[in-house]
């Protein structure tokens, strides 16, 4: 019997019950609509992760205290990072050319008789940089294609120079919603602010800023800021040396594990940290790379999609189940019908071509619609998931491969077991 013949029986087969059939193919469709559509949701997590992590250059190392409950209020552990650390680190490490510190506490600034409390941020002169680097905020309306530069993140005046950092200069700079607030419509550089108790002379405002990714425009300010060189916010803002957070910028990405090797000797120098009896260091300080922290997220991505694809496959399963089912019955049904093929010289081979072919027609119809269906269903998942939902192009052919394998595996028992009919019995049965 030829395939075009087994092909034709298959479809007469499949037609001759067009309500069953596609109730059949129910399961199919749901189960290759949900595949492709959990495939999406795991693509979007993943280029979720690799956006919110853009930031973090590939040439940096974080480095941050190690936190500890200390009556129920986190405190570092054992000796905090301190702005010495990331001064003389640059002297001290040589695969380390640059290192950016932050420190943010809550203050009170006032101007006249307008008084706000905000945080007040201490950073190094090279903060804009890191700004338009990281391209987390932008200038609003700023086009796509430009890229983005220190100076375009300014209105008016400038930032504070590393000189000023070094000397604790009472000088800031102030965001474009934190000099509306203060001044009004006023021009603030020249004036001088307070800020606690100490006078603060304004230098540099900046533009009105947007938060890059259209989703977090509502849930963050990038324009309600004070800033300060870290060296003058360490003096004004607190009574002990605080925790700073520290960036080495490496010189060669290339040689990454050896930097982090190199910072993390200076680090126990610096901390007196010493082998302990177990042959580790009690390290009080964190190395983070964006191989880290990128490789940490991808994985929970990764298994979040594993996750959400075998959920999809126990659909495909009651799908295939379903087949066999209707596999069986037609069986049962057509037992007479075998029969007179056998007895007329069709070969079992020719049987198991027949119903392999009708499970197979069954599954892929149901695949090609549940490919329809899962396209059209990505948005509606995107919109449940915070618009995180990417199709991806192999996937398609992957959920009806999957598809067509189903058919293959839960039509071949039905298949083989109408071949293996005796065909007397089968003339027989009524």
């Amino acid at each position: 019997m030829t395939v075009s013949i087994l092909l034709f029986t298959a479809w007469r087969g499949v037609a001759a019950n067009k309500l069953r059939a596609a109730l059949t193919m129910l399961g199919v469709i749901i189960g290759v609509a949900s595949v492709i559509a959990m495939l999406a949701l795991g693509n979007g997590a993943r280029a979720a992760v690799e956006a919110r992590f853009r930031f973090l250059g590939s040439d940096e190392v974080q480095i941050g205290s190690r936190q500890k409950f200390d009556d129920g209020e986190l405190a570092p552990q054992g000796k905090a990072l301190t702005y010495e650390d990331g001064l003389k680190m640059i002297e001290a490490v040589a695969l380390v050319d640059d290192v950016d510190m932050t420190v943010s506490s809550n203050g009170k600034v006032r101007f006249g008789r307008a008084a706000l409390d905000m945080p007040l941020n201490g950073v190094t002169a090279s903060a804009l940089e890191k700004i338009a680097v990281a391209q987390q905020v932008q200038p609003v309306g700023w086009p796509e294609d430009r890229p983005l530069t220190p100076p375009a993140l300014l209105s008016r005046g400038r930032f504070f120079t590393f000189a000023e950092v070094l000397e604790g200069a009472a000088v800031c700079v102030l965001g474009s919603e934190t000099a509306q607030d203060l001044f009004g419509g006023d021009d603030p550089l020249g004036a001088t602010v307070w800020v606690g108790r100490e006078r603060c002379l304004v230098i540099g405002v900046l533009v009105e800023l947007e938060s890059a990714d259209e989703q977090q425009r509502y849930s963050a300010n990038p324009n309600d800021t004070f800033y300060l060189p870290i060296s003058t916010a360490i003096q004004w803002l607190y009574e002990e040396p605080p925790s700073v957070n520290l960036t080495a910028h490496v010189t060669d990405e290339a040689q990454m594990d050896a930097a982090k090797a190199q910072i993390t000797t200076y680090l126990r120098e610096r901390h007196d940290i010493v082998r302990g009896a177990d042959g580790l260091y009690p390290d009080d300080f964190n190395l983070t790379t964006r191989k880290d922290i990128l490789g940490a997220q991808q994985e929970a991505a990764r298994t979040f999609s594993l996750l959400l694809t075998a959920m999809a496959a126990v659909s495909l399963v009651v799908g295939g189940i379903g087949i066999m089912n209707v596999m069986l019955v037609s069986v049962t049904e057509r037992t007479r019908e075998i029969g007179v093929r056998l007895a007329l010289g069709a070969r079992s081979v020719d049987i198991v071509g027949q119903f392999l072919l009708e499970a197979i027609v069954i599954s892929g119809l149901g695949g090609v619609l549940g490919v329809i269906v899962g396209v059209f269903t990505i948005p509606v998942a995107a919109t449940l998931n915070q618009g995180l939902a990417l199709l991806a192009p192999d996937s398609i052919p992957l959920a009806l491969s999957i598809a067509l394998t189903t058919g293959v595996v839960f039509g071949l028992y039905p298949a083989l077991r109408a071949a293996r009919l005796d065909p007397i019995e089968a003339l027989r049965y009524e």
